[in-house]
């Protein structure tokens, strides 16, 4: 990235400010990027958690998978969730605090008595579903904003401050041609008017 610059001491003191902006800000950076990785890393075991413990209960059940077939589906619908928001990192993420389902009237004395235990193991599984959905949108939302924040680092780090030190540079060695010019220039002009006076 070229750094568009003048040479004069205005424009040093403005890259130099520049340039301590984003070094002071690096450390932060890498910090953060750090914390996000790690958030990731958690956000995607949580999820993988959740869903081994919820294939888990599926094999738990697959035994009665003929009864299954009795159940009627439509009793238990999920009617809302209660999400939370938790930042992290600067990052507003969501957090589950509660599902509400909705069951739907039947008879419990021309239905099968099981039929309470499986309006319960459905809105357990339900649960940990869209617990582990929570988890992912999480993971999400994370990974993208360490993504954004590696791409700041690398920024910073590989193309800003290199800019900014050569500019500074630059800027530093025209300026001290221009003092020993100069300097060149008044010794000459000092020393010609010296051999005018001693000529006259």
């Amino acid at each position: 990235m070229a750094i568009k610059f003048q040479y004069n001491k205005t424009a040093l003191q403005l890259l130099r400010k520049q340039l301590n902006v984003r070094v002071r800000a690096l450390p932060t950076l890498k910090n953060k990027e750090a914390a996000l990785r790690l958030e990731v890393k958690k956000a995607k075991d949580t999820a993988d958690a959740l869903q081994h413990r919820l294939k888990k209960k599926l094999q738990e059940y697959e035994h009665a998978i003929l009864i299954w077939g009795e159940f009627d589906n439509s009793l238990v619908a999920v009617k809302d969730i209660e999400l939370s928001i938790k930042k992290i990192a600067g990052v507003k993420t969501p957090v589950l605090q509660n599902v509400f389902f909705e069951i739907g009237e039947f008879s419990m004395f021309s239905k099968p008595s099981w039929y309470l235990d499986g309006i319960n193991i459905i809105k357990e599984l339900a649960s940990i579903g869209i617990e582990r959905e929570v988890f992912l949108e999480k993971m999400h939302l994370l990974e993208h904003a360490r993504h954004k924040t590696t791409q700041k680092v690398n920024l910073y780090e590989k193309v800003q401050i290199p800019g900014f030190q050569e500019a500074i540079l630059k800027i530093k060695r025209f300026m001290e041609d221009e003092e020993n010019l100069s300097k060149a220039s008044q010794k000459i002009v000092k020393n010609r008017l010296l051999a005018m006076e001693e000529s006259v």
